[in-house]
């Protein structure tokens, strides 16, 4: 083989090589993009009606650490189990994540923009019920200390601990988890000392279910 030949078969053999190396890392790269929670601008109108006072409703979570279902409180707390509802119906929850995680005490998610200061685009207002207590597996709405008790947006808390029962009767109640409480935990064992989660949690489904 001349030397010329031989320079050839080399020079195709390293391009050969380089495309493999190519392929594999862009191969890695597209890993971790199903797993981040998505940012999202924009706004919703105000819910229209989509579940009734005393219907059976709930909405099943489909999270990267598994799944679990609330049970929609539509009887003791209809305008918010309905704004809620009407989210999830919406696909305004897909591809959103906890934002924060407390351990011991709640899982946060909900929030479009995802640092805590997002929402739909509008406020609901919904008086607690005056007995609610924040007991492990019970959901409600965040909201900030300035706002009114029971205003709502988007953003919702799953209470995971005993510390929960140590919140004031100002957040707006959604249900309780009838399922999947495990799930739940998992995730609340996720927070770290930052309260920020020690990896992406991402709610990638919510269905809406009514009876």
């Amino acid at each position: 083989m001349s030397a010329r030949s031989k320079l050839t078969t080399l020079l195709v053999a390293g391009l050969l090589m380089i495309a493999v190396v190519v392929v594999v890392l862009v191969g890695q790269g597209d890993d971790d993009g199903p797993d981040a929670p998505v940012v999202k601008t924009e706004r919703l109108d105000r819910p229209d009606q989509v579940v009734e006072q005393g219907q059976p409703a709930s909405v099943t979570m489909e999270t990267s650490e598994g799944d679990f279902t609330i049970a929609l409180d539509t009887e003791r707390a209809p305008v918010t189990a309905n704004n809620f509802a009407y989210l999830a119906e919406q696909g305004f929850y897909d591809g959103l994540g906890f934002h924060r995680i407390v351990p011991d005490f709640v899982i946060q998610g909900g929030d479009p923009l995802g640092d805590g200061t997002g929402g739909p685009g509008y406020k609901v207002v919904e008086a607690p019920p005056r007995d609610l207590e924040y007991t492990p597996g019970v959901v409600a709405m965040a909201k900030s200390g300035s706002e009114a008790a029971g205003t709502s947006g988007s953003q919702f808390y799953v209470v995971t601990g005993a510390g929960g029962r140590s919140l004031p009767p100002e957040y707006a109640l959604v249900g309780k988890v009838e399922s999947g409480m495990d799930v739940v935990e998992a995730i609340g064992a996720l927070g770290g000392a930052d309260e920020q989660p020690t990896r992406d949690v991402v709610i990638e489904k919510a269905t809406l279910v009514k009876g």
